[in-house]
């Protein structure tokens, strides 16, 4: 009997085909521009088409009035494989946990502002295909953007290699995400800790310095830096300045023995 991951891939394999005419010709991506892409997942294509449906916003194809779809059916397929795989890694994570618990930790993992994080680590806006107004958007708009490329990415390394392929990326993405303070499996007030700690051992009150602000106006990247007692004790990133306070504290955290993840 052939494993469930594996029956799953073909019918997504049977449900995906599309007419012809329905995908962007592969001369209209530059080949440059997706082995950059190759390099920022740690993945090398074997289907490239699969991955330039999945870069498609419905933008990109109202301004151009091109046939092809857009990769909305790409982002339900990912989303669907995501939910399944990150339900696997908490389950084994925490044996004891009940089906409340994991549910609720599960959606910290996979809810829109996680996987606009996991997206900015990977740099997504940069080869999206949208139209000029959508990569102009600020706020929710954007993080919509690039979640859903995120999913449709999941997608297509699924459709091009199988589960164990997406599986590896998707755990991949979460530790990186997770050991860089960009994502947070526990509702922790990072700061409010570092803050308790420093002042119970004599260090003062911490403070935080901005050393880098990257990107646009619309799509800000913020480093920052926080020190106690003027020695740095750890850095994080955010796309605003107390999300990546918040990341660096918990960075700090990890870097003086205080497990960060710890609950009360």
């Amino acid at each position: 009997m052939a494993w469930a991951p594996d029956v799953i891939q073909r019918l997504a394999r049977r449900f995906t085909r599309r007419p012809p005419g329905e995908t962007l010709p592969l001369q209209d991506v530059p080949r440059e521009k997706l082995k950059a892409l190759e390099k920022r997942l740690g993945y090398r294509f074997r289907n490239n088409e699969v991955f330039i449906q999945a870069l498609q916003h419905r933008s990109f194809h109202q301004r151009s009035h091109h046939p092809a779809r857009s990769n909305e059916r790409m982002e339900f397929l990912g989303d669907s494989i995501l939910n399944l795989i990150v339900g696997e890694y908490l389950f084994h994570l925490y044996p004891s946990a009940e089906e409340g618990e994991l549910t609720k930790l599960r959606s910290r993992l996979v809810n829109r502002k996680a996987l606009a994080a996991y997206a900015r680590e990977l740099h997504l806006s940069d080869f999206i295909l949208m139209s000029p107004s959508a990569a102009q958007s600020s706020g929710k708009g954007q993080e919509t953007i690039t979640a859903d490329t995120f999913e449709a990415i999941i997608a297509a390394i699924y459709l091009d290699r199988g589960f164990g392929a997406a599986k590896g990326f998707v755990e991949r993405q979460i530790l990186l995400a997770l050991e860089g303070g960009a994502v947070a499996i526990h509702d922790e007030n990072y700061k409010s800790r570092l803050l308790e700690f420093s002042q119970s051992n004599g260090y003062g009150i911490p403070r935080y310095v901005i050393v880098k602000e990257e990107g646009p106006d619309h799509d800000r990247t913020f480093t920052v830096e926080v020190l106690l007692s003027s020695v740095r004790q750890g850095s994080g990133t955010g796309k605003n300045k107390k999300e990546a306070e918040q990341a660096a504290a918990r960075i700090a955290l990890t870097h003086l023995n205080i497990h960060a993840d710890s609950q009360d």
